[in-house]
């Protein structure tokens, strides 16, 4: 298979991955959603790269609507973790390190962290869950290192101006930070607590600022993965500079596809819409 056709098979895997559990958390669907899309899959590498990429949002149905975790499903989440293992060691944040990899650190933290949550002691061993990675999430002096055994991170304060300097994100403006953000939108579920979640709290305009950029920009996926974290603060109860429901509903109408979908399903869920 030549490296275009793999991509776009995980691509489409993913996709599948993420109507499944849009299905589920409509409360339709059978059970075992990630057993079964693994299983019946073709590829069954792009299946179980699908549940990586899809992460911790596989879990919505079981946070939101109160559905068991199949052991089946248990143990294909787990399975995804030894046919794509994480690299060892926490990888370095930007800019020292590539994004990709510290992005994706994070999302496999989530991911185990559910599975963690909703898997009985002694019943499914989480493969060595990743840890978070050690580093802040906007610039290593920060303040929001995190570890095993470390003590509640500090917050961090709202990104700068694009172009300004700032002692949280030297050299990353609003813009480029809500980007990030939307990277770990996967995160941006209850049950979920971390530095991540700490600088989404106290850069609520930043993040405004994102989904509103996006938006105008028609980078609706963006704009939907940002509005997730908007969505949780309000479920927080963290004041908000703009009301998150319309840009949700904008959303749904504005965008097409089961990612968006699942994206828009789960703000939509924690903001009380009906019907989801």
């Amino acid at each position: 298979m030549s490296f275009d056709r793999s991509r776009t098979a995980y691509a489409e895997s993913a996709a599948d991955l993420a109507r499944s559990a849009l299905d589920a958390l409509r409360g339709v669907g059978g059970v075992a959603m990630v057993a079964a899309h693994v299983e019946g899959a073709d590829d069954g590498a792009a299946a179980l790269a699908a549940v990586r990429v899809v992460g911790a949002d596989t879990f919505a149905p079981h946070l939101f609507v109160g559905a068991a975790l199949h052991p089946r499903d248990a143990a294909a989440v787990a399975k995804s973790f030894t046919v794509f293992p994480p690299p060892e060691g926490p990888p370095q944040p930007p800019p020292t390190g590539l994004a990709e990899p510290w992005v994706m650190a994070w999302r496999d933290w989530a991911t185990a962290s559910m599975l963690a949550r909703f898997t009985a002691v002694g019943e499914v061993d989480p493969l060595h869950a990743p840890q978070p990675p050690g580093a802040p999430l906007l610039a290593e002096h920060a303040g929001l290192g995190v570890g095993p055994g470390t003590a509640r991170p500090a917050v961090a304060e709202e990104p700068a101006a694009a172009g300004s300097s700032s002692a949280t994100a030297p050299g990353l403006g609003w813009a480029e930070w809500s980007v990030r953000m939307g990277q770990l939108s996967s995160l941006a579920l209850p049950g979920l607590d971390g530095p991540v979640h700490a600088a989404a709290r106290r850069a609520p305009l930043a993040l405004a600022r994102g989904a509103t950029r996006s938006l105008l920009r028609r980078d609706y996926p963006t704009a939907a993965r940002i509005a997730r974290w908007l969505a949780l603060l309000q479920h927080e109860g963290v004041s908000l500079p703009l009301d998150p429901v319309p840009l949700v509903v904008h959303l749904r109408v504005l965008g097409c596809g089961p990612r968006i979908a699942l994206d828009t399903a789960i703000s939509g869920t924690l903001l009380g819409l009906e019907p989801v």
